[in-house]
């Protein structure tokens, strides 16, 4: 028969225990925090210089806003000259937002296109990270990100039995964000002071 004491001190050491354990947690947290966000930062540094290999500057110009998500934007230039734009956005996928990076020339075409991260269905709306579907964005200007069931060569060809994924990342991600980069940058002296926002 458990009695009182025996309930205070399995109590006592309960209590004990988490606390300890808290400590703990907090103590790791406040360890590896600093770490988390400087390889993150690290890991941003990387894609931006892979999606825009040409460029010997990179600077972040502003942040704006889709789907109530915070994504940034940047100017790329090499020895002092504009050579182009890169623009993180979101597009809504079957099963997950699509986080994309996109890198753009300064008529506002795509040069590559990049998929950070997503959640969509194996085997189908992942097709979206294939090379043969990136690909057809080379070249492309906002008019032309449009999906397209059947082989295209003016618009992007949709992913069999991935439609949604295939638009998430077409007329959502991209041609949101290329509007975005033209509506913002546009006309502007290539210095990043002017186009902040």
């Amino acid at each position: 028969m458990i009695g009182p004491r025996d309930i205070v001190k399995i109590t006592l050491n309960l209590v004990v225990t988490y606390i300890i354990g808290g400590v703990l947690l907090a103590a790791m947290y406040a360890f590896t925090s600093p770490v988390i966000y400087k390889n993150a930062i690290k890991g941003k540094r990387v894609a931006l210089e892979k999606i825009m290999p040409e460029a010997d500057h990179i600077e972040k110009l502003g942040d704006w806003a889709i789907h109530d998500r915070t994504a940034e934007y940047f100017i790329a230039k090499k020895d002092s000259s504009l050579c182009g734009y890169i623009v993180e956005s979101y597009g809504k996928g079957y099963s997950s937002y699509i986080h994309v990076l996109i890198a753009a020339d300064t008529a506002f075409r795509v040069k590559r296109i990049s998929i950070l991260s997503h959640a969509e269905t194996p085997g189908l709306g992942d097709e979206i990270e294939a090379s043969w579907f990136k690909k057809q964005f080379t070249k492309k200007s906002t008019a032309q990100m449009k999906v397209i069931k059947a082989p295209t060569d003016e618009y992007i060809q949709a992913i069999s039995g991935a439609t949604i994924s295939s638009r998430a990342v077409t007329e959502d991600a991209a041609k949101n964000a290329l509007e975005f980069l033209a509506r913002t940058t546009k006309g502007k002296a290539d210095n990043g002071t002017e186009h902040n926002q």
